[in-house]
Order: C-alpha cells, then sequence, then structure tokens
C-alpha cells in the first residue's frame, strides 16, 4: 500500500512539472494548466459557484469560452462550476479556450478538479404504490444537494437493486430499507460512503375498472329496474361510495333504470364510484371511476307525415322549385342530425335518393331535383328511411315508409260543355248542371253572367266536377222573377287544392225556367186540447186551390221542437196531420207554429207569418207510489184495504185490464195493478204490486195433553207439548178470552191453541182443541195426607173431610165412612170428593147430621192392586 501511495505521488509531480512547463512554453494566453483542485467537501454551498477563470495560472485572456469532460453545472460563457450538479466523485478536466483575437497558436489551459465521494442524506420516503415504480433518489434529503449516483443500493439484507424499484405488486402496507454505497475517491478518501434509505409503500384505494352499458330506455329496461352498479365493476375495493342521479345515500348502489329515463329522458348517465385514501393518509390519492349507462330512446315515426311545399300548375312547369317538410308523429323525434332516404315516383321519371340534414322541432326540411317533375301528373314523394347519425343502433325504431304526392295540375277546360237546369221557384236558388268532357275530376270557381227575366253581371260560383259532370248554385236573390233566366259562364279556375288555382277562359250558356210561388194568406191552424201521449190532430185549412201540399211547424212554449214537415193531399182547401208522439212530451201549454207551405205538383214553397195556435196537454197522473202488501187470511182483507185509498184509484187484475175489481173483491195472493185518473180524466200507467195472503197453519201437539195436577201445570206447559212452544196462543173458548202462559191448567177443561207467525204476525185461520188431564201422576213421586178429623160448624175452616189432591194420584178411588156401629155413613169418589158430616147412607130421622164421635174409614184406590186402607176420623163440631 505505501509503495502505490508513493508511485502515485511521484506521477502528481511529474504531470504537474510537464503541465507548467508546457504551459508555460505554448499557452500563456490561455493561462496556465492548475494542479488538481480538491473538493472534498462538495456539500458545502461555496461549492455551487467555483469561478474555473481563477484557477488558472499565469495571464490568461478573458472572453473565451469552456468546456469540460462533465457539462453538468458548467457555465461555459462565464466560466462557473456548480460542482454540486456533477452526478458522481471523481476527476474533471475543463479546458480554456482563449478567444481568436488573442493570437496564440496554442489556446487552451486545463483546470482539473477532483471531487470527493458524496452519499448524500438518507432519508425515509413515503410513495403510493399506484405510481408502479419508485427511483430510490428521490428519497434522500432534498435540502441539501443529493447524492452521486454512480453508487449501488443493496437492500438490508445485502441484495442488490436497480436504483428504480418497482412497488404496484405490494397491496398491504410496507416499509423497505436500503443501503446506498458510493465509490471512494482516494484523493479525499480511501473507503466508500454509505448511507441509509427507508421507503414505505402506502397501497392506493382501488376504484376498479367500469363496464360501460349501452340499452335501449324505451324497450330493455324491464331487467334493470334495480341495477347495481357494483356489478358493472371489476377489481374494485368495497368501501367506496357511489354518486349520480337517482342515489340517495351513501350506502346506495342501486339504480332503476325504468325510472330514471322516464323522468330524465335518453342520454349517457354517468355513475362515479370513489374510494378514499387511507385515513389521515395524503400519500395516495382517492381513486374514482366512472361507469357511462347510454339510453337511447326509440324513435317512433308512427303517423309522421310529408308535406310538398306546393303543388303548380301546369303552366309554371318550367320555372317552379321544389321541396318537402317531414313532420314527426305523436312520439316527438329528438333534434339532431339524420339521413333521410326517399324515393320519387311520378309519370315519366323516378329515382331515389338519400340526404343529410337537421331535424329541428320535430321537423325535417329538404330539397328535391326539380328534374323529377317534367309532366302534369301525380308524383309520390316516400320516405323509406330516417337514421340519426349519432344513434349507435342500440334501439329498433319503429319506422314504416310514408308518403305523399307533389300534383301538376292541368289547366281546367270548358271545350264542348253544356249547361242545363230543372224548373225552379221564385225566389229558390237554382242549380245549374255543367256537362264537360274535358273537365277532369275536382272543384272548381266560375264567372257566370245572368240574362232573361233576371239579370246579374260578373258573378262567381264553385263546383265540383265529377265524371265530366258538375253543378252550381244561382242563389235565390238572383231569381226574383218567374220566366226564362239565361246563364252563361265566361271563366274557370281550378280549386281543388288551395294551392295552386289554375284559370281558364270558357265560352258556355244555357236556360232556366223559374216557376211562381203559391199564395197561402187565409192558412189556419187549429188543435184541441188532449191528455199526455194521446194523439194530438192538427187541422189545417185555407190552402185554397192546391191539390198536394207539404206543410213544415215547429211546436214551443212547454213543447219545442226543431222544423217539422208532413205532406199530404188537400181536399176541399183542408188537410189534418198528428203531431208524433216524441214531440209532446210535456205537459202545459203549447204553441205550433205554420212554418212553411209548399205545392208539392211544382215545389214552389212560401214561408207562414203568425199562422199559430195553443193547445194544452194534460198531464197524465204518475203511477201511484205502492208497495207490496201483505195481509193476515184470518182477516178476510179486500180492494178496499189496499193502498192507496180514494176514488181516483182503480185497482186491476192484470197491467192491461180495463175494468177495475169491486172494492169487496177478496184479496188473494196475486198482482194487482192501481191506475190514477185526473181531473182532467187522463189516467195513469198502471203500478204493481204483490199482494201475499199469510196464512198459519194450527198448531200441532207434539205430546198427549196429559199432566199431573199435582205439579200446578200452566198454558205454558200446554204450548211445550205443540210444534210451535214459542208462537201458540191460546183461548177458553172460540173467539174466547186469550189466557195467559202463567194460567194454572183445569182438568178436563177444553182449550183453543192458535199459531201466530213471528214473521208475519198472522194468526192461524184455524185452531186446535185440546182436552187436558191432571191425572197423569207417578205415585211413586208424591205423598198426599189423609186428615185425622174435621169440623163440620160453617165456619169456612175445615168444614169437610178431604183427601187433598188424591184425584190426581188415584182417580178411580173409592172412599167409604163408617160410624162405630159399622153403619155406613158417605160412599165418595173423584166426582163427590168431600164428606160435610152428614149421613148419606140412610134417609129420613136416620139420615140427618152425623154427631161428634170417632168414625171409621175404608180408602179403595183402585189401582195398581193397591189394597185398601182403613183408618179413623174424628168429628167434632
Amino acid at each position: 500500500m505505501a509503495k502505490n501511495y508513493i508511485s502515485y505521488h511521484c506521477f502528481v509531480l511529474f504531470f504537474i512539472f510537464f503541465t507548467l512547463i508546457s504551459s508555460k512554453l505554448t499557452a500563456q494566453c490561455a493561462g496556465d494548466d492548475n494542479t488538481n483542485e480538491l473538493i472534498c467537501d462538495v456539500s458545502n454551498p461555496i461549492y455551487q459557484s467555483v469561478n474555473l477563470f481563477s484557477l488558472l495560472g499565469g495571464s490568461p485572456v478573458p472572453g473565451g469560452t469552456w468546456t469540460g469532460s462533465s457539462k453538468q453545472g458548467l457555465d461555459a460563457v462565464n466560466g462557473i462550476l456548480n460542482a454540486q450538479l456533477i452526478l458522481g466523485g471523481g476527476t474533471y478536466y475543463y479546458t480554456y479556450t482563449a478567444p481568436a483575437t488573442s493570437g496564440c497558436t496554442d489556446n487552451k489551459a486545463v483546470v482539473t478538479i477532483t471531487i470527493g465521494a458524496y452519499v448524500g442524506v438518507g432519508s425515509e420516503a413515503t410513495v403510493c404504490n399506484k405510481n408502479r415504480t419508485f427511483n430510490l433518489f428521490t428519497a434522500f434529503d432534498s435540502k441539501v444537494m443529493g447524492p452521486h449516483v454512480n453508487g449501488t443500493f443493496k437492500t438490508d439484507k445485502g441484495e442488490p437493486v436497480e436504483s428504480s424499484i418497482t412497488i404496484d405488486q405490494y397491496k398491504t402496507k410496507t416499509t423497505l430499507n436500503f443501503i446506498y454505497t458510493v465509490p471512494a475517491v482516494l484523493e479525499c478518501s480511501p473507503d466508500e460512503k454509505s448511507t441509509n434509505v427507508q421507503v414505505t409503500i402506502y397501497i392506493a384505494p382501488e376504484a376498479g375498472e367500469p363496464q360501460h352499458l349501452e340499452l335501449c330506455g324505451t324497450t330493455d329496461l324491464a331487467a334493470y329496474t334495480d341495477l347495481n352498479l357494483n356489478d358493472r365493476l371489476t377489481g374494485e375495493d368495497p368501501d367506496g361510495t357511489w354518486t349520480g342521479i337517482g342515489i340517495t345515500s351513501p350506502t346506495d348502489h342501486t339504480i332503476n333504470l325504468q325510472e330514471l329515463f322516464d323522468a330524465n329522458g335518453p342520454g349517457e348517465y354517468s355513475y362515479t364510484y370513489t374510494v378514499l385514501a387511507v385515513p389521515n393518509s395524503f400519500i395516495c390519492p382517492d381513486d374514482n371511476a366512472t361507469v357511462k349507462i347510454l339510453l337511447e330512446k326509440r324513435l317512433d315515426f308512427t303517423e309522421s307525415k310529408i308535406a310538398v311545399s306546393k303543388d303548380i300548375c301546369e303552366s309554371e312547369i318550367a320555372t317552379a322549385t321544389y321541396s318537402a317538410k317531414i313532420t314527426q308523429g305523436p312520439d316527438s323525434i329528438p333534434n339532431g342530425v339524420y339521413d333521410v332516404s326517399f324515393s320519387v315516383v311520378g309519370p315519366g321519371a323516378s329515382g331515389s335518393e338519400t340526404i343529410r340534414g337537421n331535424f329541428a322541432n320535430g321537423e325535417f326540411n329538404f330539397p328535391i331535383r326539380s328534374s323529377y317533375f317534367k309532366q302534369v301528373g301525380q308524383y309520390t314523394i316516400t320516405v323509406t328511411r330516417i337514421v340519426s347519425t349519432s344513434s349507435k343502433g342500440k334501439c329498433i325504431n319503429i319506422f314504416s315508409p310514408f308518403s305523399t304526392i307533389l300534383t301538376i295540375y292541368p289547366l281546367p277546360r270548358l271545350t264542348n260543355a253544356t249547361l242545363s237546369a230543372l224548373p225552379i221557384c221564385q225566389n229558390d236558388d237554382a242549380t245549374i248542371q255543367v256537362t264537360a268532357p274535358q273537365l277532369l275530376d275536382g272543384n272548381y270557381r266560375i264567372s257566370y253572367n245572368v240574362n232573361g227575366d233576371n239579370l246579374a253581371l260578373g258573378e262567381t260560383a264553385e263546383m265540383q266536377s265529377v265524371g265530366g259532370k258538375a253543378s252550381f248554385i244561382v242563389p235565390r236573390s238572383l231569381n226574383t222573377r218567374s220566366g226564362l233566366s239565361v246563364i252563361s259562364i265566361y271563366s274557370i279556375t281550378d280549386i281543388t287544392n288551395p294551392s295552386p288555382q289554375c284559370n281558364n277562359t270558357a265560352n258556355v250558356a244555357g236556360n232556366l225556367n223559374i216557376n211562381p210561388l203559391p199564395n197561402a194568406v187565409t192558412v189556419v191552424a187549429k188543435v184541441n186540447d188532449f191528455c199526455l201521449n194521446a194523439p194530438v190532430t192538427v187541422a189545417v185549412s185555407g190552402l185554397g186551390s192546391l191539390t198536394n201540399a207539404s206543410i213544415s211547424y215547429a211546436l214551443s212554449e212547454s213543447n219545442s221542437s226543431s222544423v217539422q214537415t208532413i205532406a199530404k193531399a188537400v181536399t176541399n182547401g183542408k188537410l189534418d196531420f198528428i203531431i208524433p208522439a216524441e214531440l209532446l212530451l210535456n205537459t202545459g201549454t203549447t204553441k205550433i207554429t205554420l212554418l212553411n207551405l209548399t205545392n208539392t205538383v211544382t215545389n214552389c214553397d212560401v214561408d207562414l207569418i203568425n199562422v199559430t195556435d195553443d193547445f194544452v196537454i194534460n198531464p197524465i197522473p204518475p203511477a201511484p207510489t205502492v208497495t207490496d202488501q201483505q195481509f193476515c187470511k184470518v182477516d178476510e182483507a179486500v180492494i178496499a184495504n189496499l193502498e192507496p185509498k180514494g176514488a181516483q184509484y182503480k185497482w186491476y187484475n192484470s197491467a192491461t185490464a180495463t175494468t177495475p175489481l169491486a172494492v169487496d173483491y177478496v184479496l188473494k195472493t196475486e198482482d194487482y195493478f192501481v191506475r190514477e185518473t185526473s181531473a182532467a180524466g187522463c189516467t195513469s200507467e198502471p203500478a204493481k204490486i204483490s199482494v201475499i195472503i199469510n196464512d198459519t197453519p194450527a198448531p200441532e201437539m207434539t205430546e198427549t195433553p196429559d199432566f199431573c195436577g199435582l205439579a200446578n201445570p200452566k198454558i205454558s206447559d200446554l204450548s211445550s207439548k205443540t210444534n210451535v212452544p214459542t208462537t201458540v196462543a191460546w183461548y177458553d173458548a172460540v173467539d174466547g178470552n186469550l189466557l195467559p202462559s202463567t194460567t194454572l191448567l183445569v182438568h178436563n177443561a177444553t182449550y183453543y191453541g192458535y199459531d201466530l207467525n213471528e214473521v208475519t204476525r198472522c194468526l192461524s185461520e184455524s185452531y186446535r182443541e185440546v182436552k187436558v188431564s191432571l191425572q197423569d201422576c207417578e205415585v211413586a213421586q208424591y205423598e198426599f195426607f189423609i186428615p185425622d178429623g174435621f169440623s163440620p160448624n160453617g165456619d169456612g175452616v175445615n168444614d169437610s173431610f178431604v183427601i187433598k189432591d188424591i184425584e190426581f194420584l188415584y182417580p178411580n178411588y173409592t172412599l167409604e165412612i163408617y160410624n162405630r156401629y159399622g153403619n155406613g155413613m158417605y160412599k165418595g169418589d173423584n166426582s163427590k170428593p168431600a164428606w160435610d158430616g152428614k149421613n148419606y147412607e140412610k134417609s129420613g130421622i136416620a139420615g140427618g147430621i152425623a154427631p161428634n164421635g170417632v168414625y171409621f174409614y175404608v180408602l179403595h184406590f183402585n189401582k195398581d192392586n193397591k189394597p185398601p186402607k182403613q183408618g179413623r176420623l174424628y168429628l167434632n163440631r
């Protein structure tokens, strides 16, 4: 190492000595070469401006130029070097060339500068992976000069790397450490220099790649009423938000394309998906992606029309120009540029072409070449295709070819024409018939004169020609005199269309005969009063010598009508007719006014003045207001019971019957009809009612009417043994008294049951007769008491000996009473139950009142083989 160092210095000294000797000999005007200028601390700010000229030795002539082995940082004109801009350590040579005016044969001098290695100041850099690559040199501290670039980078694991590293493969935040080393410059330092660089890679948000959508908004949106915009992206981060028409919240990502189209129409709609960078990070920008949705409108050319600018006359063929206008139908056509294809087909010429132009406010105007139109006739212009030049063809437009006709009209001609007319009446319009073989079908205006018994000059009229025949009217104002008029046409104009009106001269004449009007000063009308809807006859007199006539009339006041006309034969100056019923729908006073009288032989008529008559149409009473009625059969209702009542009402058994029913006619279940007759004798329409005669059947016994008297049975218990226990009513006799339900039943009594229908409230006409037994008792259920004494003293208390209730338990019982001597005193049974203390077995003195004392009884039950019972009783008066 020492030997190399000595050799190096010997070489340097030799080089300097040789340079000095050589420069002194040959380059004095450029100055002397300098010795090696060492800049080992290049980061010192003083080296940003090194004056190379000042480093030259000798007496250099100023004004020359500089060149160097490194142009970095060199101001070649002023000889100023910014050493900090040189990108690597080492030795650099800068040559000064003296100006040509110096006269030197050797006009160059060299400044040698050695710059020490500078590794820079390593720093911590942050970068976004969206940049794809990162230059590690940008990670150095920019507050001082950058590092020399002739060094090498290694990872913190010693792996060499290029200065530009790839960073887009990182998907999570990553920090990388690098070591940068520059080679040593021995003149300044024998050792290489190193520094550390740290790079932190942030992950950029990813909005994804959009997939645009193009649809026909008119027909294709049924499947897009809930379009998920997320489906239109690929590779996006999931936490972004959408903006655009129809997005209502930060979390909303669906749109209804049908509603969007309906509300906003066709167009391109943009929806932007934005993903925000990591919070608090300003390294990576927010990312967004825009999905574009193109919605085109299907163009509907239905009912679109084309019209030519105008038709022309035969005389204009040589000078006319032509154009057409397309007008949209009910569906509006957007403004814009369109290609329109059309064809022209006509006599002697046809062709087609496409023209480009603007649809504006629903109209498209375009010219048509005049070469198509060379002769009289009709030319069909047909639009065969319309296409918007901006359309992408997403919709299939509704289009059918549509046409118009341009007509070149011939001049009207009345050559060889004739005029004729039927006779008319005085003051009437006259119809003049024109026969013109050469006159084409169409509408025409003529100019004519009237001569003869009537005179008028320069009159005009219009007529329509069909198959060489036409007619026009000579107005009544020109026909005021009866007799003969001569009509002559001198000019004709074709007015079939508003434009053009082709004109030509004419010379044709004909005769017109005019009949006089009838005289009707004495006409009188007479009408009597009638009921509404009855035929109303009008008697007309004063018609003079007319044999056949028609009369027009009108009605007013209560009934009004348009003008009516009747035609009849006239006899002795009179005729009559019936006014149609449909003209007389209202009651009240009606006026008939005769308006016109026509002689139907000549068809001449005259207006009538003040020929009127008033008559009354009496009202028909309205059909009576009725309702269906019901009666009970038991009430035997008659016609007089029906509502409404009154002498003005008549009842019938059919709608067409004319004979009313008698008031005592017994009602049946059937329909009846009632009419009302007014004071004027007008009868109403019939009103129908349905009469129902309700009859309730007699109640039926569901059980035998047997009871046990010991249970105190009542009328309600009897009702329960019928088929209508809740509605049956019981009486004590036919037409007798109604018995309350709490009435106690009587043995062997007869009751009469009627049923009451709860709906119709009708009592049954027939009844159920029932005889009641109270002896249907179960002996085991009841006990009876045999008293052991009684006191027949007439005080009303215990005056007889009675075995209470025995008649219910043992209805066939017998009772025998004996005195203490065994003599019989009394025999009783159900029909004679009580012993009053008398001897009924003997007559005379022995048959008197029994004395006080003890007596004996024998009770025979006569039921169920029960043996007789004996006992004693005590009589005490």
